[in-house]
């Protein structure tokens, strides 16, 4: 058995963040070959099922690189490597002298999220602060409110490219976290954020359940930098030719634009769909 791996934003979806209609046919006949296929991104689960719209994805599901797992058949999360308040706490200065919001999700028991944030700095954080509130699973809340018993998952931010730099530069001083961020995909002049337990991350997820299904190979695709950790777990890793120059230096092979339905165009090829 092959466990098949895919990232969404700039690998699986399209410009417009959605999955083509080439893309949905394709899945659809990947399905029916018994391909065990699953996606692993940095989105939340309630962020991804805008984009995953058209498709379900049978098996277990990754997110936030590999903290947040999902089951759809069973409706049964799984979770790894949760923050603290104190985990964070001397890093939000950082944010507040990069003038950059930062939005810490929390999990809640019925695996919701509360999201707390600082006051809103400019149209990139009103933009995302928009976008999670038309989550019905989500809810945006001060980030005065912020109880030490919080269950933190991650946090996740955009801003201007120097500043999101200096948040990662800032990242790299305490241990327990991971910080991954890139530019760019639908707007140029925004570089998102996120920050999250060093424990954990793509492919240490994938490689769990690699073992638990009992896959004797594994294959990926992605374009990102926190794709570059399932890409040194796997026996084959794609890159999309939108990727990152030093991605596709990672990969085994670069396929085609992620607007250009690359992926679902390789996967026809590779099992004859």
């Amino acid at each position: 058995m092959e466990l098949v791996a895919f990232d969404l934003d700039g690998t699986l979806l399209n410009r417009h963040q959605r999955l083509s209609e080439y893309t949905l046919e394709t899945l659809k006949r990947l399905k029916s070959a018994g391909v065990f296929y699953t996606i692993a991104t940095g989105r939340t689960r309630f962020a991804a099922m805008p984009c995953i719209e058209g498709h379900d994805f049978p098996n277990w599901q990754i997110f936030k690189n590999g903290v947040e797992w999902w089951n759809p058949q069973q409706n049964l999360y799984r979770h790894r490597n949760l923050l603290s308040q104190s985990h964070i706490s001397e890093l939000l200065s950082s944010f507040e002298e990069n003038q950059v919001t930062p939005f810490v999700f929390c999990l809640e028991d019925d695996g919701s999220h509360r999201v707390y944030h600082s006051p809103l700095s400019g149209h990139l954080s009103d933009h995302i602060a928009n976008e999670l509130g038309n989550h019905k699973n989500m809810s945006l809340h001060p980030l005065a409110e912020l109880s030490h018993t919080a269950r933190i998952t991650n946090i996740s931010a955009m801003g201007r490219p120097e500043f999101i730099e200096n948040i990662v530069q800032d990242t790299q001083k305490h241990r327990h976290l991971t910080a991954y961020s890139g530019g760019g995909i639908y707007n140029p002049d925004a570089f998102w954020l996120d920050i999250h337990h060093s424990d954990v991350c793509k492919g240490s997820a994938l490689m769990e359940l690699k073992a638990e299904i009992g896959a004797k190979r594994m294959l990926v695709f992605g374009d990102g930098d926190n794709d570059l950790s399932m890409f040194s777990v796997s026996d084959e890793a794609f890159a999309t030719e939108n990727a990152l120059l030093h991605v596709k230096d990672a990969a085994t092979d670069v396929i085609g634009h992620h607007d250009e339905d690359g992926v679902a165009r390789y996967l026809r090829k590779r099992y004859d769909l």
